[in-house]
């Protein structure tokens, strides 16, 4: 049993052994409501997939959410949730799991590294014992594999790639820090330095228009593309020298401009990754699109909990 919870939508899914999922079912995440009104969302979903003639073969539950979130205490405080600050979304399903008769062991992850655990399963890092998986999107978040396991860290945040910092004197990052790869390397913070920088952007003041700019020869557009893409190279080299990945893996909205962003990031990462350990480091798109959040909530369960 998996669900998937953003600032857009709740999503649930029973996934079976070889991926495939059944019973899928959504809800929009509420608006400017309380906890509870955003807790009863996901009972719903919950309840959908308990009408479904296998909800009884359901062996374990994984939970995967926007963080910031803190597994050792089964909470979250998603950025883009304001009603949910350290909310305990883990004990509160296992509960709703318990009303309905059914006492699964639960484990929370984070997105990004539930959509690692998803493209190890079956996706782009799939027969990787080392790699680095990426969401690059309204903002950068990632995870590990490390020897064939999913590494989430004592918290669940190990692989947060977005929060390193790689541009010394950088402006400051929402995280307090400064030169983030997320303050370069984001959606929001490609188009905000481009249209710093006098681009004008017509009806799309967004990364995708940045990204049709750039794709039409924009040289504004251009520079904001390479320069998250030089950020994004800098944090994947440092990540790969530190811990020998050797594959890293992108998703989210951002990188559906395709070469736009990877032609960058190919480019600037050999002159970042020049250890002979990392010199064939490659970079590559994640495979499974908008399926990772939930494949990759069942895949965290598989990897986290015992069998």
């Amino acid at each position: 049993m998996a669900i998937d919870i953003g600032g857009t939508k709740i999503a649930g899914a029973l996934v079976h052994p070889d991926g495939t999922m059944t019973a899928a079912t959504r809800r929009p995440t509420p608006r400017g409501t309380d906890a509870e009104a955003v807790m009863a969302a996901v009972t719903e979903v919950i309840a959908d997939l308990s009408g479904s003639p296998l909800w009884s073969s359901a062996v374990r539950c994984g939970i995967g959410s926007a963080g910031p979130v803190d597994t050792s205490r089964g909470t979250v405080s998603p950025v883009n949730i304001g009603a949910w600050r350290e909310f305990p979304v883990q004990a509160r399903v296992a509960a709703e799991l318990a009303a309905r008769g059914t006492e699964l062991p639960t484990v929370l992850a984070g997105d990004g590294v539930a959509m690692t655990a998803a493209e190890h399963w079956l996706g782009a890092a799939q027969g990787h014992a080392n790699a680095l998986c990426m969401v690059v999107s309204t903002g950068v978040g990632g995870g590990l594999i490390l020897n064939n396991q999913l590494h989430p860290g004592p918290t669940g945040n190990a692989g947060h790639i977005g929060h390193i910092s790689v541009a010394f004197d950088g402006e400051r990052c929402a995280c307090g820090g400064h030169g983030c790869v997320e303050s370069i390397a984001s959606g929001t913070a490609i188009a905000r330095w481009a249209l710093a920088q006098g681009w004008s952007p017509g009806e799309d003041a967004t990364a995708a228009g940045v990204a049709a700019a750039a794709d039409a020869g924009d040289p504004v557009a251009r520079a904001a593309f390479d320069r998250a893409g030089r950020a994004l190279a800098a944090a994947i080299a440092a990540t790969a020298t530190l811990v020998e990945t050797d594959i890293a893996v992108i998703g989210g909205g951002v990188a559906a401009s395709g070469d736009t962003l990877f032609a960058p990031i190919r480019s600037h990462l050999a002159a970042y990754a020049t250890l002979s350990f990392v010199k064939e480091l490659r970079v590559v798109p994640a495979a499974l699109g908008t399926d990772a959040g939930l494949i990759g909530a069942a895949a965290a369960a598989t990897m986290l909990l015992p069998a």
